[in-house]
């Protein structure tokens, strides 16, 4: 892809409603069907107090079983202007979002395991997730294509 489109205020950048496909490869298991797949929305709205509310929601398959799938996070304006300081639902702290350069890297542990984001801003309606997550309990690849919809 090479390029990556700069942006200079994540928060402005995420609002609105984005279509979600995301694959999941589970790289320990090695087993045929051990893969899945999420499909569905992502809405970015504005926040109470400043930021947005991140609601995903959608259908996740995995070997072959569909079932509904839903997560909330909170996206807060971060310490340098334009970036944001992601959070869990309930508060707890996830990782910080900088795409003034169209690309960031955020680590996030997790117990033994480590998961590592890495965002890119492809255009101006289209951005991608690719989250490894490693340690003894986890070798996933998680990759999220994201499309702004209407």
């Amino acid at each position: 892809m090479g390029e990556f489109w700069p942006v200079p205020d994540v928060l402005t950048y995420l609002a609105g409603s984005w279509r979600a496909e995301r694959s999941v490869r589970d790289l320990a298991s090695g087993a045929a069907g051990a893969d899945g797949e999420f499909s569905g929305t992502t809405a970015f709205g504005p926040l109470e107090g400043g930021g947005l509310l991140h609601q995903e929601s959608g259908t996740f398959v995995w070997q072959g079983v569909p079932r509904p799938a839903e997560r909330t996070l909170r996206f807060l304006p971060g310490a340098a202007r334009g970036t944001a300081d992601v959070r869990f639902a309930d508060g707890r702290p996830f990782h910080d979002l900088d795409l003034t350069s169209g690309r960031h890297i955020a680590d996030h542990p997790c117990s033994a395991d480590l998961y590592r984001g890495e965002f890119t801003v492809l255009d101006e309606d289209h951005w991608r997730t690719v989250w490894r997550v490693r340690g003894p309990a986890k070798n996933l690849v998680l990759t999220t294509d994201y499309a702004r919809e209407g």
